[in-house]
């Protein structure tokens, strides 16, 4: 048979203690626990005593920890080790839970994406400032060294990258470029045969050529080839601490691996946007000789006649910006390389598609600012 709940204040030498009796249990504990909770936060028992307890179970080891919670150290509690065991697992099981927080939905989740977005932009732009203030930097460094000490100035790698990013780079581009050409002077000879003006096909591919296809696509095929070339280099060199290597040892890596390969582009894109020319020039020569019976010297002479030189020239005009662009695009990618493979994969194909971009929106500033000039 059950004994009610009951408890009793008695006074101790630490302070009020309250001894419990009967039996703690959902039947019978009754307003006991109520009463116990207020009579601890009245009396501030400072102990516990559960030896006289009967029997206990959850709702009266929970009434228990609820009136001793914040009021009694659990240390200060004494009875059975079953009781004292049970305590513990109540106790642990009303510990307050951590709140999770709800993950964003809807336009909550759209703002945070668009900051993110707009940080991580005014970030990449500021980092971007930083990169070209310190090649311009080793830039100007090395412009001095050539008039003071030329053996300074790192011929060696130069030479190396320029055989590697222009000279190994000519049969891809001049292939390229000559099917450029070639296609051009079809869809120009088949749209212009239709008004009886096929003849005309000859200054469409020169001005094509000439003005827009020998740099984009000279400067597109070293975006893939040498700006990716450049990312991985420079990223397995930060990924080996090599980079961090040559700092401590007092090198600047701006003017030992970046410049070169700025100065490398900077040198031989002129020879490869020649190099497009002609192939382009000679895939259309050869679709107007054939398909039109356009021979070699009326091709020419009508180039010569009615494109003229002033196309090249503005077409190669873009030539150092884009080298530059996609040198500094190539070198920054790498040198942003963390510690990990995925990080070098990630720069890899950045450098690639910012590049490409890049030589896009280039091309178009500079035929805004041509049309303005009337060129």
């Amino acid at each position: 048979m059950e004994r009610p709940a009951e408890f009793s204040l008695v006074d101790a030498a630490d302070g009020p203690r309250a001894v419990l009796a009967g039996d703690w249990t959902a039947t019978s504990i009754g307003e006991a626990a109520r009463d116990l909770y207020d009579a601890i936060v009245e009396k501030t028992a400072k102990s516990l005593d559960l030896t006289r307890v009967g029997r206990l179970d959850t709702a009266g080891a929970f009434a228990v920890v609820r009136a001793a919670d914040g009021h009694i150290d659990t240390d200060r509690i004494s009875g059975r080790p079953e009781s004292l065991r049970l305590l513990e697992l109540v106790s642990a099981a009303a510990a307050a839970k951590p709140v999770t927080r709800p993950q964003p939905r809807g336009f909550h989740e759209m703002t945070i994406r668009i900051g993110k977005g707009v940080f991580n932009l005014g970030r990449e732009i500021f980092e971007t400032l930083v990169f070209v203030g310190h090649l311009l930097v080793a830039v100007g460094r090395t412009f001095v060294y050539l008039f003071t000490n030329p053996k300074r100035v790192r011929w060696a790698p130069i030479v190396s990258l320029m055989e590697r990013a222009g000279l190994d780079a000519i049969p891809i581009v001049a292939t390229t470029s000559f099917f450029i050409g070639a296609v051009v002077g079809l869809l120009g000879a088949n749209m212009l045969r239709q008004f009886g003006a096929e003849v005309f096909a000859v200054e469409l591919i020169g001005i094509a050529v000439l003005r827009e296809f020998n740099i984009i696509i000279t400067a597109v095929l070293l975006a893939g080839r040498s700006a990716s070339a450049f990312a991985a280099e420079l990223g397995s060199m930060k990924m080996n601490q090599e980079i961090d290597a040559m700092q401590v040892l007092g090198v600047d890596p701006f003017e030992a691996l970046v410049f070169p390969r700025f100065a490398a582009l900077l040198l031989t894109i002129p020879l490869l946007t020649f190099v497009a020319t002609l192939a382009g020039l000679f895939g259309g020569l050869l679709v107007t000789w054939t398909a039109l019976d356009l021979g070699p010297s009326f091709f020419l002479q009508r180039i010569v006649d009615n494109v003229g030189v002033t196309q090249f020239w503005i077409g190669l005009s873009k030539a150092p910006v884009m080298a530059a662009v996609i040198a500094g695009i190539g070198c920054r990618q790498g040198l942003e390389v963390g510690g990990d493979v995925e990080s070098l994969g990630r720069r890899v194909t950045a450098a690639v598609v910012h590049a490409i971009f890049a030589i896009i929106l280039i091309d178009a500033v500079f035929a805004l600012v041509y049309m303005e000039l009337d060129i």
